[in-house]
């Protein structure tokens, strides 16, 4: 079935194609047929607000296709990006298990599909069954270094070059496509975003981009960039 946004609607999660071992839906069958029990399945567009940072934890949101990103602000305003939630992630995870408010804001960046699962429905889950609490503890661990990956970096990098670079190569690993000018893959952020997550502002950001372009680091065109210079990024990470 398709949505009005074009989206192919995944509507059986025992036979969802995403599933991995990477991801707590990957649960046994009985398990997953009780999920599909609990949850709330729904569309959003482009922009939407999941759960905003200090509100009480609602529940948890699967995301089954799409992007969102994940958002904490400073007192002034200043917002810092820690994740970008691929499709197969769950959001809203820790707060959800602490009752803690939400320490982050999540915002789709393309249309989604979201599973909601109340928070009373799905901490009863986890206490019914052990194999569920464990895949819950091994992706609040995933999650955790995953964090401390990105806060390292932000940290103890010495430049927002070297950020610049780090990220690219991140994303270049992740999912970049080799090609005959280099590791391809497409570039879904804007500049304000990307400078979000390496804790930088916008200008240094376009002026990074325009430097690593004209040192043939990298090529860009519209929404494709590509790693033309792999070794010169690493060399900068590694300075």
């Amino acid at each position: 079935m398709h949505s009005p946004y074009g989206m192919e609607i995944i509507e059986n999660c025992v036979e969802c194609r995403l599933r991995t071992s990477a991801f707590f839906c990957d649960l046994p069958v009985e398990r997953l047929k009780e999920f599909e029990t609990l949850k709330y399945s729904t569309l959003f567009p482009k922009g939407a607000l999941l759960f905003v940072e200090g509100q009480a934890p609602r529940g948890v949101f699967m995301l089954c296709s799409g992007r969102a990103k994940l958002t904490t602000c400073s007192g002034e305003g200043k917002a810092l990006i820690t994740q970008i939630a691929e499709a197969g992630e769950l959001m809203g995870l820790s707060a959800t298990i602490s009752g803690k408010p939400y320490e982050v804001t999540a915002e789709t960046l393309a249309p989604c599909q979201v599973n909601f699962i109340r928070r009373e429905d799905f901490l009863r889950f986890l206490t019914e069954h052990g194999v569920v609490c464990l895949r819950a503890a091994e992706y609040l661990s995933q999650s955790y270094h995953s964090t401390h990956e990105h806060v390292r970096s932000l940290g103890l990098s010495h430049s927002a070059s070297e950020k610049m670079a780090k990220l690219l190569l991140e994303w270049g690993e992740r999912s970049g496509k080799p090609s005959d000018k280099g590791l391809q893959l497409k570039l879904t952020l804007t500049h304000e975003e990307v400078a979000q997550i390496i804790g930088s502002s916008r200008e240094t950001v376009t002026r990074l981009f325009g430097e690593f372009k004209n040192k043939q680091y990298i090529y860009v065109k519209g929404s494709t960039l590509i790693i033309r210079n792999k070794p010169a990024l690493e060399a900068l990470v590694n300075s």
